[in-house]
């Protein structure tokens, strides 16, 4: 048996250590309910406090700004529904996220999409030309989970606020992995999951900005701010804060680890000859590889790859049931020879050198094959 490469990142990745050291003891000796008046009730207010704080100064937030969920599905959900159901148009980008795309479309009044370029890319001019005096909301994603092209949200966020719009961004692929400051982009609204950037699956947090107001997607107590109800995850709350916190600590050292793996990678394929398309825009998600080889099957590709233990995914992990093209890769008007032959790799702070040229001569091994 083959020693198991895991570079599939981009659809979830490991629990840090510290991630898991922190949650553990609010699974077993401070296991208290947080919204409880009784002393056993601090411990975990305490520790949820901290971690709304500590994921606050992450991105540049103030901690009232922080609003923790399920993950980015449900915060994406809690603010197009939110405009979505009151009448008003919405604005998505063409290479969104499904939680974002099949929101937008269960409202049936979704026109048309914001197109992107050869890169995965909104132009400021394409949003400019799509604003109308109907748009309440622009949501675009600040990085693409197929390809990696990182958006200028900064730049799309100024436009939708000289049309008096709200803006959105699902950051899922991208907190914890770039720089980020939400005052800086000013945007409203920011999605995020934790089981990106290395915490644990089913918790996340939305920012909205100070002075808005959104209608609670969830309803019950009085959680969250009475925004968002349910018996609070602190574990889950408190891991994601340390998760993130480990990350942006070392996220110029990261960067620079993956970037070194997406360069081994194409050197030991292009020593061998092995010709390839590399999807996506030169302002990437560090790690995030979408490549195609003409004439093959990317599906072929990976099972060959999962023989020989080698994790990776054909496009968008949530398709993974779907073997027809993804609507990211019509969306960059990728061939369709070209998009039937993409694998996504997608590195992590975990993997190596030795993983990067393993998964390159398994490659080679299976292209030199047919």
């Amino acid at each position: 048996m083959n020693k198991m490469i895991y570079a599939d990142n981009a659809a979830t990745t490991r629990l840090s250590d510290a991630a898991l050291q922190a949650m553990l003891p609010y699974m077993q000796s401070e296991y208290g309910n947080a919204s409880q008046p009784y002393s056993f009730a601090r411990a975990p207010k305490a520790a949820l406090a901290k971690a709304r704080e500590t994921i606050a100064k992450c991105i540049g937030a103030l901690p009232e700004e922080i609003y923790f969920t399920s993950g980015g599905t449900e915060s994406n959900n809690w603010v197009l529904r939110n405009i979505i159901f009151s009448g008003r148009e919405v604005l998505v980008s063409s290479i969104e996220h499904h939680s974002v795309l099949n929101a937008a479309k269960e409202a049936e009044i979704l026109d048309h999409y914001l197109p992107v370029n050869y890169e995965g890319i909104v132009s400021p001019t394409a949003l400019t030309s799509a604003i109308s005096d109907r748009t309440a909301l622009v949501s675009v994603m600040m990085a693409n989970n197929e390809i990696g092209t990182v958006e200028p949200i900064a730049e799309l966020a100024a436009i939708a606020h000289k049309h008096d719009c709200l803006f959105h961004t699902d950051a899922v692929q991208a907190v914890g992995h770039i720089d980020i400051n939400v005052h800086e982009l000013d945007v409203d609204f920011l999605s995020a999951s934790a089981h990106k950037f290395n915490g644990p699956k089913g918790v996340g947090f939305l920012y909205i900005r100070k002075g808005i107001t959104l209608d609670p997607l969830i309803l019950g107590g009085a959680q969250e701010s009475n925004m968002r109800a349910g018996t609070e995850n602190i574990a889950s709350i408190v891991a994601m804060a340390a998760a993130l916190e480990e990350n942006v600590i070392h996220l110029q050292e990261n960067k620079k680890h993956l970037r070194q793996l997406e360069e081994c990678f194409f050197a030991q394929l292009a020593g061998e000859g092995i010709k390839c398309h590399r999807n996506g825009a030169l302002s990437s998600i560090p790690g995030n590889i979408s490549v195609s080889f003409d004439g093959l099957s990317g599906e072929a590709i990976l099972h060959r790859l999962d023989l020989k233990g080698i994790m990776i995914s054909t496009g968008s992990a949530c398709d993974s049931k779907d073997t027809q093209i993804s609507h990211v890769l019509k969306a960059i008007n990728l061939s369709e020879s070209l998009a039937k032959g993409t694998i996504r790799i997608s590195f992590g702070k975990y993997n190596t050198q030795e993983d990067a040229i393993a998964i390159a001569k398994a490659l080679v091994q299976i292209i030199k094959a047919k």
